[in-house]
């Protein structure tokens, strides 16, 4: 993504950014200094865009206020000299004002939009990645084989209230039957838009070119029509970047212009607002080009779990592939005990260093619930949030994985024993080729001690091979991402400088061992021999900014660091917080059942990364 607005970077030296939140509006202060770009001043507020304020700017002004006060420039109008329906930010001069404001949101709910295909898991599934990784919730998946009536799709669609609906299917000459049907679904639903009762919805359609025209005599007296390529022209391709342009588009000129406030907004900026996860899907797929590594983030808020991973399709692809998910039911506080149903109460109680009763730990988790904006009280309040946290990070990963996946329907190259094994697409989620793990979220990127959030994204991932560890500061990811889109150099920067905060590097073998063997013997740059062991975890200190080169020798030719089954290689591990952490304990991360046993490992990793419980 980028953006069309002409802006000489090198005329930028203090930019003003928000994201407005569903219920926070976040402002950044991005200045040059003379130690190059960094974040140095940070403000919020509650947003308000719902009644009865109804007013989006009033937000984002009180959150503009917070910098001006901490920075302590002059950097807002007086009410007196400040237009009715113009900026409330000065341009710069000197000391006083910015000289660009940029923006996204996810207010009001974000972009919610109903997707629709002919094959589930091939063109719905196309249409569902092009939705996600536009930054948007995929209220409904529609297909042709979905299993349900006629009359059961067009009750579920008449009863949502998207922003956008995409129709995707049919490859480039193919029938044109089924996209048309789909066509006539959505005409028959008729849903209504969610902002301005005098909109028209729009309708993208992405599929079979040479159902065009019929699709937009079906559609275009009650829609807005937008036609596009077709997302998916054949079985082995996937073209989704037209797709996602338009929803950036429609989002920008047909919803956020109907949303209490935005329409001012806007005006404040030369650069068009774009909704928060696609932000940080920006920024995500900068960094792994930047550094040609393949990268896994996650943003766990209080009410969904947002996923975002670049892979490479096989180890002979170059180009990348960028996904998205959105688990809408997994959360830290409105959606806890959404994460208490589907992970149980012993998934969660397996990792409290702590004797709880199961029906304590409902009792706490629906308290939560009740009480979301509610923090931690005692430390046992604290280690079960965290133990929640573990299970709807690894919850949300099982199904970005599913959905990361290569294209159902596509030829490829199969063995003989491929003929015996039901033909499913493939994740391309590859643990062993991951390169850098980034988390962000209160609950992460808050923890009252760095080590602990090292502790959850590793026993939430199971990171295989050599991985770095990090968590987004203070969530700055999306600021960066809209930023990056006039002045990419500058945000890479801050994102390095101040954004990512280093938390250490992991060293995971994998492979079958018995009890107490050496699967790895890791030789540092002083010389020093660490040998990892089955069951073991272990850390040796190695500050943040501090980096060191390591041998690491597998103990059998089954055991694989990451450069092959057997293979020895010399890396550079990065410092943090937590240091680096040898991880012998398996993978999958195996649990004791007995209660006696279970607390004596569980306490044995506390120890391990020096996390005291009393």
């Amino acid at each position: 993504m980028s953006s069309d607005t002409k802006i000489d970077p090198a005329k930028l030296a203090r930019v003003l950014a928000t994201d407005c939140g569903s219920t926070t509006t976040k402002a950044v202060l991005f200045e040059l200094t003379p130690e190059g770009w960094r974040q140095t001043f940070r403000g919020e507020a509650p947003t308000t865009v719902e009644r009865p304020v109804a007013d989006v700017t009033i937000g984002a002004t009180n959150a503009f206020l917070e910098v001006q006060e901490l920075s302590g420039r002059t950097l807002l109008y007086a009410d007196a000299e400040q237009e009715a329906e113009g900026s409330p930010l000065r341009p710069r001069d000197g000391d006083v004002g910015v000289d660009l404001y940029v923006s996204t949101s996810s207010a009001g709910g974000g972009l919610q939009m109903i997707v629709a295909g002919v094959v589930g898991d091939m063109t719905t599934a196309s249409a569902e990645r092009a939705a996600l990784g536009a930054g948007a919730i995929v209220m409904d998946a529609i297909s042709i084989d979905d299993g349900r009536e006629q009359y059961e799709r067009v009750q579920k669609i008449r009863h949502l209230r998207p922003d956008i609906v995409l129709i995707a299917g049919g490859t480039e000459g193919g029938t044109l039957d089924h996209p048309l049907e789909l066509a006539e679904t959505i005409l028959q639903a008729d849903p209504r838009p969610r902002f301005g009762e005098t909109l028209r919805l729009p309708v993208i359609y992405a599929a079979n070119s040479a159902a065009r025209e019929q699709a937009r005599g079906i559609l275009e007296g009650r829609f807005e029509f937008v036609a596009e390529e077709n997302i998916r022209p054949s079985l082995e391709e996937e073209n989704l970047a037209p797709a996602r342009d338009a929803i950036h588009e429609l989002f920008l000129h047909h919803v956020m212009s109907h949303a209490p406030g935005y329409k001012k907004l806007l005006g404040w900026s030369p650069v068009p607002i774009i909704p928060t996860p696609a932000a940080v899907g920006e920024m995500v797929q900068r960094a792994a080009e930047r550094w040609d590594i393949q990268i896994l983030a996650v943003d766990i808020g209080g009410a969904t779990t947002d996923v975002f991973s670049v892979f490479r399709a096989s180890d002979e692809a170059r180009t990348a592939v960028f996904n998205r998910t959105v688990s809408a039911n997994l959360g830290m506080s409105y959606s806890v005990a959404n994460v208490l149903l589907e992970a149980g109460e012993e998934k969660i109680r397996r990792w409290l260093p702590f004797e709880c009763a199961v029906n304590e730990i409902r009792d706490r988790l629906r308290n939560k619930m009740i009480r979301p904006t509610s923090i931690p009280y005692t430390q046992e309040d604290l280690l079960l949030e965290q133990a929640v946290c573990r299970e709807a990070l690894r919850l949300a990963f099982e199904h970005h994985k599913r959905l990361a996946v290569g294209l159902a329907g596509a030829q490829r190259q199969r063995t003989i024993g491929d003929l015996f094994v039901q033909a499913k697409p493939e994740s391309l989620v590859d643990m062993l080729g991951l390169g850098l793990i980034i988390g962000s979220g209160g609950v992460l990127s808050h923890a009252p001690d760095r080590r602990s959030s090292a502790f959850m994204l590793l026993d939430a991932y199971e990171p295989e091979g050599v991985t770095r560890l990090a968590v987004d500061s203070i969530f700055m990811m999306p600021h960066l991402g809209v930023f990056a889109t006039v002045h990419p150099e500058a945000a890479a920067e801050i994102f390095i400088r101040d954004c990512l905060v280093d938390l250490g590097t992991v060293i995971a073998p994998v492979g079958k061992s018995k009890p107490n063997m050496v699967l790895a013997e890791v030789r540092l740059a002083d010389g020093e021999v660490v040998l990892i062991r089955s069951g073991t975890l272990t850390r040796r200190e190695l500050p943040a900014g501090q980096r060191m080169q390591v041998s690491i020798r597998p103990a059998a030719r089954h055991i694989n660091v990451g450069a092959g089954p057997g293979a020895s290689f010399e890396t550079e591990l990065v410092g943090g917080e937590a240091g680096i952490l040898f991880d012998g304990r398996g993978r999958p991360l195996q649990v004791p059942s007995s209660a006696a046993e279970r607390l004596a490992t569980v306490r044995g990793w506390y120890d391990a990364l020096g996390l005291e419980v009393r």
